[in-house]
């Protein structure tokens, strides 16, 4: 299993906890103090969202830019693996190729790119973005990442689609890694799992139980196969981490963080997300109090509790967890101080066993 951490762009991961910016604010300063500590702690990457407001605290509160962000984490890391949200309904591939194949080399090839056919009419409405049908959304990422490609593999590069044309154009440098840079994308609806399957290294989900991810991972897995394509090479899942010494005492925590207010600000943002996204399950008022529903997976309880549940993720072929923790600094130091090494301890016991 690796471990990675959504980085905190937001202000925090809690809905319903209005004053959580005060421990986690939305500024680069503490991007930064998260992102070197989670490399100093061994995590393996970070995941950079990509929302021009904010959808957990209301869009009257702040929210960073991805992208300089993600050229700014570039410069102050080294060895954490940087994968970035784009939304093709916000950039020409033109553009956006240049400014991803320099932080690719600015970070010395550790850039990897998470694929969002956008979900938020009201912040496309703001910020000019592209805001179609949900099926032509995804139409729209294909167009997108095949354009990339054309970019990233031919000099110069011509291209001619529905979404997106370009001729003659030249991009350099290149990336990195033989002139590509991994895609990453998450999706539920029918439209939405043939176009990963097609264009994607690697798929990420949203927080599910093990019997969930398990059936995700073998459909996703059983497309690629009949495509005459290579298994997925990542499967990535968000999840909220609440480790305590005792159960009783993570429990509390979960159900501070639950009590549910429809009256807070980020109400709104979710109300459009449900919506205006094709989910496979209903989400709950418990998955709304915490993004991404990161509660799901339950990684709620002792060091113990934590550590086997991640081998059960594990063995049904998730290979990667996204984290989220509040406040960040503090909880992501307990989980790699007290849970990844049990997870270590416990799988070589078995293995000893076996």
């Amino acid at each position: 299993m690796k471990y990675g951490y959504w980085s905190p762009l937001y202000g925090g991961w809690l809905r319903n906890i209005e004053d959580e910016y005060k421990q986690m604010p939305a500024t680069f300063d503490y991007v930064k103090k998260v992102a070197q500590q989670a490399e100093q702690l061994g995590y393996d990457m970070t995941l950079i969202a990509e929302l021009f407001l904010n959808d957990i605290k209301g869009i009257e509160e702040p929210a960073l830019d991805a992208w300089s962000t993600a050229a700014a984490v570039s410069a102050v890391t080294e060895k954490l693996n940087i994968l970035v949200a784009i939304r093709p309904g916000y950039y020409k591939p033109q553009t956006f190729g240049k400014m991803a194949s320099n932080i690719d080399h600015i970070s010395k090839g550790r850039l990897a790119l998470n694929i969002v056919s956008a979900w938020w009419e009201e912040e496309a409405r703001q910020y000019g973005g592209a805001f179609t049908a949900h099926d032509s959304r995804y139409a729209r990422a294909e167009e997108f990442v095949n354009a990339l490609e054309e970019l990233f593999t031919k000099t110069p590069a011509s291209f001619k689609g529905d979404y997106y044309e370009f001729e003659n154009t030249y991009l350099l440098p290149k990336p990195l890694r033989n002139n590509h840079i991994p895609i990453f994308a998450g999706g539920e609806s029918e439209t939405g799992k043939q176009t990963i399957s097609r264009i994607c290294d690697s798929y990420v989900m949203h927080g599910g139980t093990i019997e969930e991810i398990e059936a995700k991972i073998k459909e996703m897995n059983g497309r690629r196969a009949e495509l005459g394509k290579p298994d997925f090479e990542t499967f990535g899942m968000a999840a909220y981490v609440i480790c305590r010494d005792t159960e009783e005492e993570a429990q509390a925590e979960l159900e501070r963080i639950t009590s549910m207010n429809p009256d807070s600000k980020a109400y709104a943002g979710y109300q459009d997300f449900t919506s205006k996204s094709q989910l496979n399950v209903k989400v709950s008022k418990e998955d709304y109090c915490v993004s991404n529903r990161g509660l799901r997976p339950n990684l709620v309880g002792t060091p113990e509790q934590i550590a086997k549940r991640i081998l059960s993720y594990e063995e049904v072929g998730l290979n990667l967890l996204i984290l989220q923790f509040s406040p960040q600094l503090e909880e992501m130091k307990i989980f790699a101080e007290k849970v990844k090494p049990l997870v270590e301890q416990l799988r070589n016991k078995k293995v000893e066993v076996k």
